[in-house]
């Protein structure tokens, strides 16, 4: 999963992440395209999400609107299937939604001094049809059938729902009793949309407890601290994606030293450790249900990114790993013989102009 929202890199650095995602036998790219930065992908009907929610960057709020027009992403699309990768967009909702309501405020349900103007409203109709012109145009430029609609952390700008006249009278109507019913139901409103689409509804473990149909759902699990959370997707049934924020996040640094990067409470995510990652090994996974877990997913987030060499960094040569842990059967599991083959992979990095982090260097 690459986050181009807080930071944008562009189509000749997606290409070549693709081409290394090939030659790793990595087959799925989430593009992480809208969030409170920055809107990333052009959308027709309301142009002004690109145009205005275009402008800025985690860094810099005032960097000139970068996006991706739709003729950009099917030529991106296409280039990934030619490598057999399935792209998969997020328009992230309810929360995460600063940049969009930027562009369109008459759409916005407010936030948090910390978290700005951070959710879509839940109480406008109009909301509704709004997201779901959105996604129809998403829908159209990309052929995997997957919609992630984000999810979470909806907590950090919802404050101002209880305060809202019309969120009152939807919790009054609908017998919503908490901020979290509310989010639930605009979950499912969405998710009804993405259904009559004929495409599969894909959002983060936030959505665990909420009840959709479990072969059209896919629920990815990123919450290391919390494995109650991938208890209950196991429980009832959903099908899901493995990305826990340790070992999986690639935002976060590789050795101790590093000072580009972000750590959870002091830890962090080495080369060893993706590659000993093991789905087997995590609380309530058995032999019953490891069916429903599709895959693993390393998650790319850039704050702390904002040149494309850093991004390399964080990426090699753990996305080796990432392969092997997708990959190896946990009988074949040999970190010294991998580490053998690794060293050899640096000689084309190095070809390729890529800055990679060689923790075997002394």
């Amino acid at each position: 999963m690459l986050d181009e929202s807080r930071h944008f890199f562009g189509a000749e650095k997606v290409k070549s992440i693709l081409d290394w995602m090939a030659y790793y036998k990595l087959n799925r790219f989430h593009w992480h395209l809208t969030d409170a930065p920055a809107w990333r992908i052009e959308i027709k009907q309301y142009p002004k999400l690109a145009l205005i929610g275009g402008i800025g960057s985690h860094s810099n709020p005032d960097e000139p609107a970068q996006f991706y027009t739709q003729e950009q992403i099917a030529e991106i699309v296409s280039y990934a299937a030619n490598r057999n990768i399935v792209v998969i967009p997020e328009i992230d909702m309810p929360g995460h939604a600063t940049a969009a309501n930027r562009a369109y405020p008459q759409f916005s349900g407010g936030g948090s001094e910390k978290h700005p103007e951070f959710t879509f409203h839940p109480a406008k109709e109009e909301t509704y049809q709004y997201l779901t012109n959105i996604l129809r145009e998403v829908q159209a430029m990309f052929p995997s059938k997957m919609l992630h609609l984000g999810g979470d952390e909806v907590s950090f700008g919802n404050a101002k729902w209880m305060a809202d006249a019309a969120v009152k009278k939807l919790m009054a109507t609908k017998g919503l009793k908490t901020v979290t019913d509310v989010e639930r139901y605009f979950m499912q409103r969405m998710a009804d949309s993405v259904f009559k689409m004929n495409a599969k509804l894909l959002a983060w473990d936030e959505v665990a407890n909420m009840d959709f149909p479990k072969n059209k759902t896919i629920v990815f699990w990123w919450r290391h601290d919390k494995p109650e959370q991938l208890t209950t997707v196991l429980n009832k049934g959903y099908s899901t994606v493995l990305c826990p924020r340790l070992p999986l996040y690639f935002d976060f640094v590789q050795d101790s030293t590093h000072t580009v990067g972000r750590k959870w409470g002091g830890g962090f995510s080495p080369l060893q450790d993706v590659y000993n990652f093991n789905a087997e090994n995590l609380p309530g996974v058995t032999s019953k249900n490891q069916d429903q877990i599709l895959g693993i997913q390393a998650n790319l987030w850039t704050e702390t990114m904002r040149r494309s060499d850093q991004l390399d960094f964080m990426l090699f040569p753990r996305m080796a790993a990432l392969s092997e842990a997708s990959w190896k059967s946990s009988e074949k599991n040999n970190y010294q013989e991998f580490t053998g083959i690794l060293k050899k992979h640096f000689i084309l990095y190095d070809k390729e102009g890529i800055n990679f982090y060689n923790s075997f260097k002394k």
